[in-house]
């Protein structure tokens, strides 16, 4: 057995559809997560953040930053990811707008939760793009102080490779980073469970067991589950892949994984602080 180390399991998308918010919560009440992330501006997050109550002791729940999805679209705000990395690329985001964004998903957040974030992270990893970063960092700085919640800097953990992990550290990680310890705010170094969402259960297994053995600790480990029970949404281009996660999540396997690696998974809460 490796060396035990502690890692963070955070689901993304909470509240997203019925079937993310039933998956989630079928891997809470097993033990299989540590943190998720909530889509604040699906018109479920209002009702979907009361059964989440049961699990907040052993979960971390946090802000899914939104500026890409469908419900960030009929919002207003929202833009494709092409064009959301073009912009951040060539400029970025108008930052007094994005300020209005960001503060009012923190209180939609609040409304529903009762309680600041634990965390913030950003759907399709927006929270580190140019133009939303500064006013993020100074928004949780400002409203919440030495309390802060930690933050997700989306930079591939070893043993994850591929273009497509360094263009999510390319748009910011180092960025955000930086910003986040001059404001003395918390934040995770290292992010595993990044791939293209192909390649089915075995696949994601195998997988699963390379990121639990080669992350460092205090990764966050992401993950996007859904109860396959609850079907899924015809527009959800990774329902499959949800499917499959939670499925293996789930099992046996997972834990003998976990096992195998010396894992302990933990609440990011309790492993990021801040240098004051």
């Amino acid at each position: 057995m490796s060396a035990a180390k502690s890692l963070v399991l955070c689901a993304d998308d909470y509240a997203a559809d019925e079937g993310v918010t039933r998956g989630v919560l079928a891997l809470a009440r097993r033990g299989r997560l540590t943190a998720t992330s909530a889509m604040v501006l699906s018109p479920r997050w209002r009702e979907d953040a009361a059964p989440l109550r049961e699990w907040r002791a052993q979960c971390d729940v946090g802000l899914h930053l939104d500026f890409t999805s469908d419900f960030a679209r009929a919002q207003g705000h929202g833009l494709p990811l092409g064009a959301a990395m073009r912009r951040a690329l060539l400029g970025g985001f108008d930052q007094a707008a994005a300020r209005e964004v960001i503060e009012r998903q923190l209180d939609a957040f609040e409304a529903a939760w009762g309680a600041p974030p634990d965390h913030v992270d950003g759907h399709q990893h927006v929270q580190q793009f140019n133009g939303i970063r500064q006013p993020l960092v100074a928004a949780l700085a400002r409203r919440y102080g030495p309390r802060a919640p930690w933050l997700r800097v989306s930079r591939g953990a070893p043993g994850q490779h591929g273009l497509k992990t360094r263009v999510i550290a390319w748009l910011g990680a180092d960025a955000i980073e930086k910003i986040a310890a001059c404001a003395c705010l918390a934040s995770a170094e290292w992010l595993s469970g990044i791939y293209d969402f192909s390649g089915g259960e075995a696949v994601y297994a195998e997988r699963m067991a390379r990121w639990l053995a080669a992350a460092p600790s205090g990764t966050v480990l992401m993950c996007h589950p859904a109860d396959p029970a609850a079907g899924s949404q015809d527009n959800d281009p990774i329902a499959a892949a949800r499917h499959w996660e939670f499925n293996h999540l789930s099992g046996p396997g997972f834990a003998a994984q976990c096992a195998a690696a010396g894992v302990h998974l933990v609440k990011g809460s309790a492993l990021y602080v801040a240098n004051s």
